[in-house]
């Protein structure tokens, strides 16, 4: 017979062996990595903002999601022991993590609670958890909802927002930087048309609700001509679909006698986009110059960086950002922590890129774009910086940490994810006294 303590040992084994629950210390205050000192601690935000380190080391964070009980969930980039995603929780009320449980199987992006499951895109699909009360993890079995998209390998990752009228958009990003003949070879022509646009570069719409839909059966293509949308919303204030594109990259490399490196280093500027059902937004053949501020066609669409041609008549961008920053999610701010500046606004997420060499790398901060109604209402400020740890940043590498993902809390502070090594931030908001 086995000794009480060596019972409680096999039962410990044993879930680590079924390789659902693994329960490690998030806490940051017993982690090396992290401590007071650490200047990512605080970062850089505006007056009355505080920012907090409440987990760290979770593993490559893509988006996140919090639940109205204040447990986070990160999606992976990487297996983690087998593992793609992570909850976290804090248990004795410090304001940090003390638990945190991998679980399922499969690395992503895309991640949101809707309808009491939390949804979870893959590179390959949209899988649902069911949430249950009291309970860190969902439920074990996760329900397919969109099966069967292609396995890639440039932008394959999957991003998801939802309408509130029963349907689920996915970003499915372009395989190809500017679909030439032989991708990111120097000269090589654009395809016209391109028929990656058939399945790919746009938004598609399903049923938020539905198993087993496929792309080619269920899919309504909502939007093209986008490149690669990470980061996409819902705005429930205007009930609008909004995306900031990854503009392409390398246009010195590919055509030398028409961009320098510091043209390629600014061009093409990151598009947000509100989209309407049938939108082109005018990939590969036409970028977007900030300068000129208007589209110009693609040189592999024999355009000479000033030619405009048939992007004329493709969707412009509500606003435009830096080249090559990475915007990598999006959060409409609906509310009420914040000062009423922020209401309704727009967050974004720029994660860094590394097109800009041989100049120094930017993004790497969380801006805010103020709204009224279904447009900008001012210019795009900085709101969160000091992630990278260092202003000058040759390769994304460099970065200490790179912010990826957005979500607020039921309270109505915000959470930053990081794609370094999982570190999540926690801002808050206090109102000054009269």
């Amino acid at each position: 017979m086995y000794k009480p303590m060596t019972i409680l040992r096999l039962l410990r084994m044993t879930a680590l062996i079924t390789g659902y629950l693994v329960l490690v210390s998030c806490n940051t205050n017993r982690n090396p990595a992290v401590s007071p000192e650490d200047p990512m601690e605080d970062l850089t935000l505006p007056e009355g903002f505080t920012s907090r380190v409440i987990a760290d080391s979770l593993g490559r964070g893509r988006h996140i999601a919090v639940n109205s009980n204040g447990d986070i969930y990160l999606a992976l980039q990487d297996l983690h022991d087998g593992h793609g995603l992570v909850a976290a929780r804090d248990t004795n009320g410090d304001g940090k993590c003390d638990l945190a449980a991998y679980f399922g199987d499969l690395p992503g992006t895309g991640l949101q609670i809707h309808k009491g499951y939390l949804y979870f895109a893959h590179d390959t699909g949209v899988i649902r958890y069911k949430l249950r009360e009291n309970e860190l993890l969902p439920a074990p079995d996760p329900e397919p909802i969109i099966v069967g998209f292609t396995r890639q390998y440039q932008h394959a990752a999957k991003t998801i927002a939802f309408d509130g009228e029963g349907n689920l958009y996915v970003n499915v990003g372009a395989p190809s930087n500017a679909c030439q003949q032989d991708d990111r070879s120097p000269g090589s022509p654009g395809l016209d048309p391109c028929p990656l646009l058939e399945s790919y570069g746009g938004i598609w719409r399903f049923k938020d609700d539905v198993l087993n839909q496929t792309q080619e059966k269920d899919g309504h293509r909502f939007a093209t001509g986008l490149r690669n949308c990470v980061a996409i919303d819902w705005n429930t204030t205007v009930n609008k679909l909004y995306v900031v594109q990854h503009g392409r990259d390398q246009l010195n490399q590919m055509f030398p006698g028409l961009y320098s490196d510091s043209a390629n280093a600014n061009l093409p500027a990151e598009e947000f986009f509100m989209l309407q059902d049938g939108d082109d937004c005018g990939w590969p053949y036409c970028y977007f110059d900030d300068g000129k501020n208007k589209k110009l066609l693609s040189p592999e669409y024999n355009g000479n960086a000033e030619t405009v041609g048939l992007c004329a008549g493709k969707k412009a961008p509500i606003m435009a950002f830096p080249a090559h920053t990475a915007p990598n999610d999006l959060l409409f701010y609906s509310q009420d922590m914040f000062p009423a500046h922020y209401k309704n606004g727009a967050f974004i997420a720029f994660h860094g890129s590394w097109n800009r060499a041989p100049m120094f790398q930017e993004g790497f901060n969380v801006v805010f774009v103020p709204f009224n109604n279904t447009l900008p209402s001012g210019g795009w400020e900085i709101f969160a910086s000091g992630f990278s740890g260092n202003d000058t940043i040759k390769n994304p590498d460099d970065a200490l940490h790179r912010p990826m993902g957005l979500a607020t809390g039921s309270d109505g502070s915000l959470y930053v994810s990081d794609s370094k090594r999982g570190t999540i931030w926690h801002i808050t908001y206090e109102h000054s006294s009269p």
